[in-house]
């Protein structure tokens, strides 16, 4: 069954990485999984980092390996403000595993409650699920 679509935006501090008209979102928030369809209620939400998954149909979806960021939904469109997106299959699992490496040392280093701390645990946390990604597909 086919679903209205609506105009979608994903932006990182490089520029824009997807610009069309889907069917759904499906991503995830600081509190869970969340897909949107067309006319959904106004939203602004935390993203934490997932593989984002971009219906432009039932048999074509564009996959993003999304960092933290934000979510606004508003006026049957949706804009999401990530750090990074990537596609899943240009993802180099060498190169992750040599920055995760690195936020792993960041992190045991870090002292207690510290801005250093709170960025070593967050980009773990991001290359972690960029791992997963790029090893599943």
């Amino acid at each position: 069954m086919a679903h209205e679509k609506f105009p979608v935006e994903v932006l990182t501090p490089e520029g824009e990485v997807f610009n069309d008209e889907v069917e759904m979102v499906s991503t995830k928030t600081a509190t869970g999984s969340i897909g949107v369809l067309a006319n959904h209620a106004p939203l602004l939400a935390m993203l934490d980092p997932t593989e984002l998954r971009l219906y432009k149909s039932e048999s074509e979806v564009v996959s993003f390996a999304q960092a933290e960021g934000y979510m606004q939904v508003g006026q049957n469109r949706a804009l999401l403000l990530v750090e990074e997106a990537h596609p899943p299959d240009q993802l180099d699992v060498s190169e992750l595993r040599d920055r995760l490496g690195v936020a792993e040392r960041e992190l045991e280093s870090a002292e207690d409650d510290s801005e250093k701390q709170r960025v070593a645990q967050r980009d773990k946390r991001r290359l972690e699920a960029f791992i997963e990604l790029a090893e599943g597909s």
